[in-house]
C-alpha cells in the first residue's frame, strides 16, 4: 500500500513533498501517506498498474481492515490504512 500510494504521489504531484507515517499499537497497524500540493510540475507519464486506490482498499478488506483517502484541506491529497497486525481474524 506505501509502494502504490508512493507511486500515486509521484504520478499525480511530482514536486509535492511526501510523508509516510507507520504506527504501531497491540490492536492495530496505522499507516498513512500524505503529500503536500502537486506545485507546477504536472502529472508525470508513469505506466498504470491498475491498481490504484481500489486495489488499496480491495487488501485493506482482504487483511480485516480499514482503508481510507481523499483530498487534504491545503489541496494535497492523503491515504490511510488501518491494518489488524495478524491479518483476517478467524
Amino acid at each position: 500500500m506505501v509502494q502504490e500510494a508512493l507511486a500515486n504521489a509521484h504520478k499525480h504531484a511530482p514536486d509535492a513533498e511526501v510523508t509516510v507515517t507507520v504506527e504501531t499499537n497491540r490492536d492495530n497497524l496505522h499507516v498513512t501517506v500524505v503529500n503536500a500540493p502537486g506545485g507546477t510540475g504536472g502529472e508525470t507519464e508513469l505506466p498504470s498498474g491498475g491498481h490504484g486506490l481500489d486495489g488499496m482498499r480491495t487488501r485493506a478488506d482482504d487483511l480485516g481492515g480499514t482503508f481510507g483517502a481523499g483530498p487534504t484541506p491545503d489541496g494535497g491529497f492523503a491515504v490511510h490504512a488501518r491494518l489488524p497486525p495478524a491479518g483476517p481474524k478467524a
